[in-house]
């Protein structure tokens, strides 16, 4: 019949058929060709094992690679993250994971192929158990498809124990620079290095030895790989700040993610410090110490006291407070007039910004809960660390949330400003008018009024250095609270 039916046909008619078969099979082959083969999952194992895999970037010489010892259910898309982390990769290009070397191998899809309408089996869904399970197994994953970074993640040990965290136990020689132009570009620079940055060796994408020299990250060398930063940068990686903030953290939560969204991970290496995982409580002899300063003023004033007409605590009151507090012993002043003895003015304000102290009709008092506490040391830290951080302005909330992420990862007492005024210039506070520093911000705000006189700057102030356990674990608990 179709014999029949093609004979019965003219020339021209004839013509028109035979291009429409040849290009539905050539249609058919493209199709075939370029269509992305879904992978087999394996079934979820009933008990979580971990993986020694070797990293390799495939084609690169000398070697580059890494050992990594992961758990077996970590998703594919954090899997992704470890591979950034452990290489040296920025994360700037799109990658994929594949079962197999071959392009055309079942792939996993990104949230952004999912976005460009793509369907399939999402990379966050997926366990790495699920893709490998025993030795020689392989896992390929591709970054920058226009350098085509190809990788080989290949299975060297199952461990029956699964370890607790990622983590890179060796490897070898740095991770190429982005945008080299994949291997060619990657071996041409490593050479250009090893032979001494000679000109004789620069490679052609570069105009001078200046130009690759400014291009280049500060300190590259091909030979040098640090397990230490590798797995520094891992734990930063994959670090949830929801695992050092209590359920319902709104404000510094919104503060991690905006910041994150914006590509800075400032306040997540911040909290990804070992110390931020710290103690959140201290004993009565600590409470006892930090709260000094508050128990002596509180003392003076008793059951209030009469203010200056300009709203100042009686000579008497601050000359006794400086005294006992150990101010005097320091300040060059007398000591005996408030306006005249600025750390006497920030001990008042401080107690008055935790509620401790209030002001009313020309007279000073202990408020409610100060009575309530009375002389209670503990009682009071814990007041404290409620009433924490404080303000009511945008730029004082999220000044205090930074400085208690600060304070409690540790940070020494003298870099507090320094690391604070970072973190707010990263989440977008800028000071108004001519600034020779706009990136060194003001960080005083109430909490850090409140913090700072917690330590020992009561005392000596110009000695008070070094990380002060009590004020670190105070901060801690602030985080810790809700």
């Amino acid at each position: 019949m179709a014999r029949e039916y093609v004979e019965g046909l003219s020339p021209q008619e004839r013509r028109v058929v035979l291009d429409a078969v040849v290009n539905a099979r050539f249609a058919a082959e493209v199709d075939a060709l370029t269509r992305v083969r879904q992978p087999t999952l394996l079934p979820v194992p009933d008990r979580v094992v971990g993986f020694r895999v070797r990293l390799d970037l495939h084609g690169a010489k000398p070697p580059v690679w890494r050992r990594l010892e992961l758990p077996g259910d970590l998703t594919l898309s954090a899997v992704h993250e470890v591979i950034q982390a452990a290489m040296g990769w920025y994360d700037c290009h799109l990658h994929k994971f594949r079962t197999g070397s071959d392009h055309r191998s079942p792939a996993f899809l990104t949230a952004f192929d999912v976005s460009e309408g793509e369907e399939g089996v999402l990379e966050q869904d997926v366990r790495l158990d699920q893709v490998i399970a025993g030795v020689g197994d392989e896992l390929w994953y591709e970054y920058d498809f226009g350098d085509g970074w190809e990788h080989k993640l290949k299975v060297e040990q199952v461990l029956d124990t699964c370890p607790s965290a990622s983590l890179c136990v060796a490897g070898k020689n740095a991770c190429p620079p982005e945008d080299c132009g994949g291997l060619g570009g990657f071996h041409e620079v490593a050479l250009w290095v090893r032979k001494g940055r000679d000109a004789a060796h620069l490679p052609d994408s570069f105009g001078s030895a200046e130009e690759a020299n400014d291009w280049l990250p500060g300190g590259w060398d091909p030979d040098v790989f640090d397990v230490d930063d590798a797995n520094a940068a891992i734990t930063l990686a994959l670090f949830d700040p929801a695992s050092v903030l209590a359920p319902g953290h709104g404000e510094l939560g919104q503060i991690a993610h905006r910041l994150t969204m914006q590509g800075s991970s400032l306040l997540q290496g911040v909290l990804a410090r070992p110390q931020s995982h710290g103690q959140a409580s201290v004993s009565a002899a600590e409470a006892e110490r930090l709260t000094e300063p508050y128990r002596l003023l509180l003392e003076e004033v008793g059951e209030g006291v009469k203010l200056t007409a300009a709203g100042y605590l009686p000579p008497v009151v601050v000359e006794r407070f400086a005294q006992r507090s150990g101010i005097a012993n320091w300040w060059m002043g007398k000591a005996n007039r408030e306006d005249l003895t600025p750390p006497v003015a920030t001990v008042r304000e401080a107690a008055q910004a935790v509620g401790l102290l209030s002001v009313r009709k020309g007279r000073i008092s202990p408020t409610r809960a100060a009575r309530r506490i009375g002389g209670d040391p503990t009682a009071l830290w814990e007041h404290i660390v409620g009433r924490l951080p404080c303000g009511t302005k945008d730029f004082d909330r999220e000044a205090g949330w930074l400085l208690l992420a600060v304070v409690g990862s540790g940070t020494p007492v003298e870099n507090w400003r320094k690391e604070v005024s970072d973190l707010l210039y990263a989440a977008g506070w800028r000071t108004g008018g001519a600034n020779r520093y706009p990136m060194m911000l003001p960080v005083t705000s109430p909490t850090y009024t409140i913090l700072e006189s917690m330590t020992d700057t009561h005392r000596d102030r110009w000695h008070v250095r070094g990380t002060d356990d009590g004020i670190a674990a105070t901060a801690r608990a602030v985080l810790n609270q809700r």
